[in-house]
């Protein structure tokens, strides 16, 4: 009796659903997402955990096999990496916002002209080979016809949070990070966002993995990011629609 009344509570444990939704997330969702997850966490029940870091690092350690549920990438082309490695639904995949490229520095930034000057030593930017942001950098310096006279000041950083950190901590002049990064304090006085024509957007895309123990909450999670307070939410962080 004892054995069946054990093998019973195995067996439900087994046919219990996850109450965890594991999602593997750009490092420039970071604050808002902290938010939006108590948000789902206290309308679901359902515990929501995160792990930040660059879209490419992300998507590669997903192709690798990580068992995440849900992928928020900060690029589409890293969700399609993960799609033809078969590690994400690309039935699932989808655009939820659009991020900002700002300039942050201690001393405030008045245009990217400050960045030629002899006072700035250090241009901190995330490794533009797998971090979006840093690919737009890139991009808005080629543009802005300054990438040659800067090149040899660039410091590459592992994500957008870390090139952050170095210019917060005065290891580099400026940084070229993700206006939903910069606290909204220092928008006005540390920061300088970026015109858009200047890099290719930069569109936050969701899909829902294949490796995972959760893909229905993982579903659950990406239905409520796209929901209007969500939206506003996000829009608060400094994320576009």
């Amino acid at each position: 009796m004892k054995w069946l009344l054990l093998a019973t509570l195995v067996l439900s444990a087994c046919r219990e659903k996850p109450n965890e939704v594991r999602v593997a997330a750009a490092s420039d969702l970071s604050e808002a997402f902290e938010e939006l997850g108590k948000k789902f966490e206290a309308e679901t029940k359902m515990k929501v955990s995160f792990t930040f870091g660059s879209s490419g690092l992300l998507a590669k350690q997903l192709s690798e096999g990580a068992p995440f549920d849900l992928f928020a990438s900060a690029s589409e082309r890293f969700i399609d990496e993960t799609v033809k490695a078969g590690a994400c639904d690309g039935a699932t995949s989808a655009h939820f916002a659009r991020g900002r490229l700002a300039l942050y520095g201690l001393t405030p930034p008045s245009s990217l002209d400050v960045l030629t000057a002899d006072t700035t030593k250090k241009i901190a930017l995330a490794n533009p080979e797998h971090a979006p942001y840093g690919k737009a950098a890139r991009e808005a310096l080629e543009r802005a016809q300054l990438l040659e006279k800067v090149q040899s000041k660039l410091v590459l950083s592992e994500n957008v949070r870390q090139a952050l950190q170095f210019a917060k901590t005065g290891n580099a002049q400026f940084a070229f990070v993700a206006w939903a990064n910069v606290p909204e304090s220092e928008r006005t006085t540390n920061a300088l966002l970026i015109e858009a024509q200047l890099h290719a957007p930069i569109d936050q895309s969701i899909a829902v993995c294949l490796r995972g123990k959760n893909a229905d909450g993982a579903k659950q999670f990406a239905a409520f990011l796209k929901r209007e307070e969500s939206s506003v939410t996000l829009a608060r962080f400094g994320f576009e629609p």
